[in-house]
């Protein structure tokens, strides 16, 4: 919580407030204007003596101090702008209420500029508030997802039709994509070439290619997705999802030379569904592998080791 109005503010700002306006009717309508039609001023008994009610009013704020901070140094602020005495100088004994209400705004003025950045402390409080809750939202959202995708991914493992699977995990991923905010496209068709979809991560657009075969996918199929690659703009790179992994020559024909792609396998996918890891940490990860060291095939558990 922001630290709290001093004391001796809370009461210049009572002495200033029942100084400056005379009239009970006066300082209602100032209240309402300083600060709108709050329940604040619902609540008071208007038949009181003036003192009383501005009392009753401070008092309620500064007890609830976590809940009207804002409020309070609005007031302050608005006490503290009032310029204008004409209205009391028409009073009896208007000069001498004039003054005396000049003198309780000076006081209560010395003190809220030690407080001006009350308000702007209270806003940027608010602010991480707010942010906390959206994280904490938009993490409830990424697991109830997960949940569901996992669950698909585990019904498609009884998926007899092979090309109906392929079809239903090429689904799943782009679900999945979306879900971290990848910007996946769905799968396309140009110049007779089938690209099984693309994504855009940090800036990076990736092409995507992904398969469930029987076997681990060797060196051949891996040249099929550099070829795409190569016809590409310099900066695109290529992500290759084989569930059931890749063979030892075709992580070291494309681990040399010039690094195009990344490799995800089905255990990575799982610990990604499963929310071992995230999927933004996981590309990452084996990105900067990839760039460091050559090794474009990191494993999930060197990973999470």
């Amino acid at each position: 919580m922001p630290k709290k109005i001093t004391p001796v503010a809370i009461i210049s700002l009572k002495e200033a407030l029942t100084k400056v306006y005379w009239y009970k009717r006066d300082l209602r309508t100032f209240l309402h204007t300083a600060l709108g039609q709050s329940a604040l001023l619902s609540g008071l008994n208007w038949d009181d003596y003036k003192r009383n009610i501005v009392n009753a009013l401070i008092d309620h704020m500064v007890r609830h101090e976590v809940r009207f901070q804002t409020e309070l140094v609005t007031l302050m602020s608005e006490v503290s702008a009032v310029s204008d005495f004409s209205h009391l100088e028409k009073l009896e004994d208007g000069a001498a209420k004039a003054a005396e209400a000049r003198l309780a705004v000076k006081a209560l003025q010395n003190h809220t500029q030690g407080h001006d950045s009350l308000s702007e402390e209270r806003s940027k409080l608010e602010e991480r508030q707010q942010k906390a809750k959206e994280r904490t939202a938009r993490g409830d959202a990424i697991r109830h997802g997960l949940e569901k995708l996992n669950n698909d991914f585990i019904t498609f493992l009884s998926e007899a039709n092979h090309q109906r699977r392929g079809f239903l995990l090429e689904k799943m991923l782009r679900e999945l994509f979306e879900l971290f905010d990848l910007d996946p496209r769905a799968s396309f068709r140009i110049v007779g070439e089938q690209i099984d979809g693309a994504f855009t991560f940090e800036t990076t657009d990736y092409l995507f290619e992904g398969k469930w075969e029987a076997s681990r996918i060797a060196a051949a199929d891996l040249d099929v997705l550099a070829g795409k690659l190569s016809r590409k703009l310099d900066n695109t790179l290529g992500l290759f999802l084989s569930i059931n992994g890749f063979t030892e020559d075709g992580v070291t024909t494309h681990s040399a030379g010039r690094r195009v792609m990344i490799l995800m396998d089905g255990a990575d996918l799982m610990a990604v569904l499963e929310g071992r890891i995230d999927l933004v940490q996981l590309l990452h990860r084996k990105r900067r592998e990839a760039s460091q060291t050559g090794n474009i095939y990191l494993k999930i558990a060197e990973i999470l080791r």
